[in-house]
């Protein structure tokens, strides 16, 4: 019976009180009477009256907005691409966010900006630029741009990415050519830089052949050199030799033994059996020679 009495009470309860849940990669912040509260929810179970009360949710996570748009080059082309925008909320500035833009912020806050900031950018470089290396200094400048705007206003730009890019048909079919045109360039300086180098080589080559040569007849040269200073040497030696011996053998002989000499010659000769004949001056004696028959 308490419970029949009860049970209107736990009907009209749950139908003015409602729970939210709010996920890891949003927060919520609630309305009421169409005044923000002030606080914000983090992730978990949130209780709230749905008759005065809303729940607004807001992501936090990285976002990334695609979108395909004309960039003006500063040759007053334009130039399709298509491009991702990587932002993100900060957390201590959804109340200000929801507060100044709103849910919209897409389209009311960020797109506007890219827009403006790209054009100014993207102008002041070539079409060309766009398709080359220069591609990361444009998506640098554009996110500086963006961050100027955006960042006091609660977002965080993390990147631009131009990650297609499709240049004028005419523009295209001209950086080609002119693409080939320095790969031929390129080419034919890397075969004249290789004739060159192949005739250093060669000159080299022929100065190393040249410069032995020289140094092998200077050697042969030096050679000959040596043998007829050493020749020269062994005469001049071989002469002083003689010319020594000659000068003892003149120092040892006197008139004495010269006699005696001249006496063994003569014996000698006497004593040979073929016919002689022996003429002297008459003062050499011929001691103990034989005499004929005797």
């Amino acid at each position: 019976m308490k419970l029949r009495y009860h049970f209107p009470i736990f009907l009209s309860l749950a139908i003015l009180t409602s729970c939210a849940t709010v996920f890891q990669d949003e927060v919520a912040v609630k309305r009421t009477f169409g005044k923000l509260n002030g606080d914000v929810y983090y992730s978990g179970l949130r209780i709230y009256n749905p008759l005065f009360s809303k729940m607004i949710r807001v992501p936090i996570n990285t976002v990334n907005l695609e979108i395909n748009v004309g960039l003006p080059s500063k040759e007053g082309l334009t130039v399709q691409s298509e491009i991702s925008i990587l932002y993100k909320i900060k957390t201590n500035e959804v109340q200000n966010i929801l507060k100044y833009t709103g849910l919209n912020y897409q389209g009311v806050l960020i797109l506007p900006v890219f827009r403006s900031a790209s054009a100014d950018v993207c102008s002041e470089f070539d079409a060309k630029d766009m398709h080359s290396a220069k591609r990361s200094q444009i998506e640098n400048k554009i996110k500086e741009r963006m961050m100027q705007v955006l960042e006091p206003k609660g977002f965080t730009i993390e990147a631009v990415l131009l990650k297609s890019i499709v240049l004028p048909q005419g523009l295209s079919k001209a950086i080609e050519e002119k693409l080939q045109a320095e790969q031929d360039a390129q080419r034919m300086e890397f075969l004249k830089d290789r004739e060159r180098r192949e005739a250093e080589r060669k000159v080299l080559q022929a100065e190393g052949d040249k410069n032995a040569k020289i140094i092998a007849a200077e050697g042969q040269k030096r050679i000959l050199e040596l043998e007829a200073e050493g020749r020269a040497n062994a005469i001049k030696i071989e002469a002083d030799a003689n010319a020594k011996a000659n000068d003892m053998l003149e120092k040892s002989l006197s008139p004495q033994i010269l006699k005696f000499k001249q006496i063994d010659a003569f014996r000698n000769l006497s004593t040979s059996p073929n016919a002689k004949t022996i003429i002297t001056d008459g003062k050499t004696p011929l001691i103990g020679l034989p005499s004929d028959g005797k």
